[in-house]
């Protein structure tokens, strides 16, 4: 089976817990070195002077001053709980016992 430089198609599918046929490793590793080969295209491309960026669009969020206010009392902050006890909000179980 002929690999591309770097990819360990076998070392991917372990990490991946999956099965791979001799067809599908030659598939993928072709796959895979495609996309690595589009990355290698990204570091080639020139961003001197661009600052980094979280989002395409500039987006400020709305920021209101940090002001200590008084605490919401048990009885209202518990009014939307489904089920509460001793000022508590009570929620189903969610990890079972192993």
């Amino acid at each position: 089976m002929q690999e591309s430089p770097g990819v360990d198609i076998d070392k991917l599918a372990r990490l991946s817990r999956i099965q791979l046929t001799e067809r599908e490793k030659t598939a993928f590793s072709a796959q895979v070195a495609d996309i690595l080969g589009f990355f290698q295209k990204l570091q080639d491309v020139d961003v001197e002077g661009i600052p980094p960026m979280a989002h395409p669009f500039e987006a400020d969020a709305p920021l209101r001053e940090d002001v200590p206010a008084t605490p919401w009392k048990p009885g209202r902050a518990l009014l939307n709980a489904p089920a509460s006890r001793e000022n508590q909000v009570i929620v189903p179980k969610v990890i079972d016992d192993a």
